[in-house]
């Protein structure tokens, strides 16, 4: 069975490219445009969710920090991954931080870890 990730992002084309790529490692991926609909796919999803990758600005009320806190308190294990364009300091224990523009390379390294 594939790994599954979360990938959460409000611009369609940033989010519709993430998926692709991971699509391309061998995960199956679901894509969120806000931290609302992402929270009832992690509920939704369970322990099968292995990687969750989300910007921190979103559309809706909940930012991708609040967002990876209730995904880390849901599924402690979950590898999460926090993206910006600027620095962010109130990431989960145990999340890591890719600052915008994203690699390539850098996305398919951290979704690795959650193998």
């Amino acid at each position: 069975m594939k790994p599954t990730a979360l990938v959460v992002e409000d611009d369609a084309l940033q989010r519709d490219y993430i998926v692709t790529l991971l699509e391309e490692s061998d995960m199956d991926v679901i894509g969120c445009e806000s931290a609302e609909a992402a929270c009832a796919c992690i509920d939704m999803c369970g322990a099968r969710l292995k990687f969750l990758i989300t910007d921190n600005r979103l559309a809706g009320r909940m930012t991708g920090c609040e967002l990876a806190h209730h995904a880390k308190r849901r599924l402690p294990n979950l590898k999460v991954v926090v993206v910006s364009g600027m620095n962010v300091d109130d990431l989960p224990p145990h999340a890591a931080f890719l600052h915008k523009p994203l690699i390539p390379l850098d996305v398919l390294r951290c979704a690795e870890l959650a193998r």
